[in-house]
């Protein structure tokens, strides 16, 4: 087993995704913590890897405040005597598009993911550092902070933060032997179950068959346990040399997300006033505009969503 000895925080792993990374961690030898606001779901999530031979306990509290980065760190030590990874899996939605969306929509949301993974994050990497362990952290992106998505700017600004925090800090805990890196999934969740594009696929998922090929192979959706792999590799000894990346992971697809650069640089004796802007702006840069939002394919005929009942 990979992570034999290891110990794992995973924030958020009750169900979902979140789950699927702590079994996964627990297959390959590692204790884990469990982390999530139901206790009924988090004791049932321990059970699933204590039942299966591993190791796991609960932490129940909600990610975000100092107080609950520290707990999640002493549950660690004082049940499994260590900590070597974390997986800053936990979050929330609240989508609405700007003029619906309130304050409290957008300050929940940038707690639970912003914060939640700066505290978490802060209190394991003092732990790293005082005890000079090489350790691994895991953040959790999304497709929304890459490309942005219609309705999520609470959820698009946390997780867009999420990786300028990553790359900040794989250059300050380079010196300590800390890797962390940013992993974005891309598979069937509660968010997906809900859009009409993944419909089929989620239903295969949910009746235990597998998913079409589309989504596998064109698309590179799959399953939660589709991303687990990544989680454990990237947490494992193997993997030391990987610090500040971005990598997606979705069905049969894995991919390595480019760091921003500049797409075109042009100069002009004395600087850009408004005039020569307005004058050679388009000419310079109109064909070099970005895309925003995620672009899909169009679904095959046998695999579009069956129309809504009236």
């Amino acid at each position: 087993m990979s992570l034999a000895g290891k110990v794992a925080i995973v924030t958020g792993s009750g169900r979902g995704l979140g789950l699927s990374y702590a079994q996964e961690l627990a297959r390959q030898g590692a204790a884990v913590v469990i982390n999530d606001v139901d206790a009924d779901i988090a004791n049932a999530a321990v059970a699933s890897i204590t039942e299966a031979g591993g190791k796991a306990i609960a932490l129940v509290a909600p990610v975000g405040s100092t107080e609950t980065a520290k707990a999640l760190v002493a549950a660690a030590v004082e049940n499994f005597g260590g900590l070597d990874i974390l997986v800053t899996n936990a979050g929330v939605l609240r989508d609405k598009s700007i003029l619906k969306m309130t304050d409290e929509d957008f300050d929940l949301v940038i707690n639970v993911h912003l914060r939640g993974t700066f505290t978490c994050v802060r209190e394991t990497y003092a732990y790293f550092k005082e005890n000079n362990v090489a350790g691994r952290i895991i953040t959790i992106g999304s497709p929304t902070g890459q490309r942005g998505t219609f309705g999520q700017t609470n959820y698009a600004a946390a997780k867009a933060g999420i990786v300028g925090m990553v790359r900040t800090w794989a250059q300050e805990m380079k010196r300590a032997g800390v890797t962390v890196n940013t992993v974005v999934p891309v598979a069937a969740t509660a968010m997906t179950k809900t859009v009409p594009y993944f419909a089929k696929a989620v239903e295969a998922d949910e009746a235990g068959e597998a998913m079409p090929e589309f989504f596998r192979k064109t698309l590179g959706f799959g399953t939660a346990d589709d991303v687990a792999g990544l989680i454990v590799f990237l947490a494992s000894d193997a993997a030391g040399n990987i610090n500040g990346q971005v990598i997606g992971a979705g069905g049969d697809r894995l991919q390595l997300w480019s760091h921003p650069e500049a797409v075109a640089t042009e100069f002009h004796d004395g600087g850009w006033d408004y005039a020569t802007l307005n004058e050679n702006f388009q000419n310079l840069f109109g064909e070099k505009f970005q895309s925003v939002g995620e672009r899909f394919p169009e679904l095959p005929a046998e695999l579009q969503p069956a129309p809504a009942a009236k």
